[in-house]
């Protein structure tokens, strides 16, 4: 399952060229990626009273066509599930007319809020968590 999200594109969020930010593409994909845990069924209440809490260890983003102050885009959050302590998350960029802005890949663990450690076998975690584990792919 695709979890998607729209947001406006600000004017303070744009730089001296007129198009968004390039730091920004990374608020916007946090945005979605808090957005789609909500729509799981899982809060930051839920996380913190877990003693767990997610982490960014990675994000590479591809810029395809600009986006402007005014525009819409619809930012998607799709997780992969592998081994081990981390998974992939998959976001793109469009354009409220359909066209590909950009696209983030990202590498996320949960991490041990107490030790400070990642956890392992973060799937089995967000499943626990999760009241609706399909939209996180689960």
């Amino acid at each position: 399952m695709t979890f998607s999200v729209r947001i406006a594109v600000r004017g303070y969020e744009l730089d001296a060229q007129g198009h968004v930010n390039s730091a920004v593409y990374h608020q916007y994909g946090d945005h979605a990626r808090w957005e789609c845990l909500r729509a799981a069924g899982i809060s930051i209440d839920d996380l913190l009273t877990s003693g767990i809490g997610p982490v960014t260890l990675e994000n590479t983003i591809r810029y395809h066509r600009e986006l402007r102050g005014g525009d819409e885009v619809d930012v998607t959050c799709a997780f992969e599930w592998g081994e081990g302590r981390t998974f992939l998350v998959r976001q793109e960029f469009r354009r409220a007319d359909g066209v590909l802005a950009a696209e983030m890949t990202g590498v996320g663990g949960l991490m041990d809020l107490q030790a400070r450690r990642l956890l392992g076998d973060p799937r089995s975690r967000w499943r626990a968590l999760a009241r609706a584990p399909e939209i996180l792919g689960l």
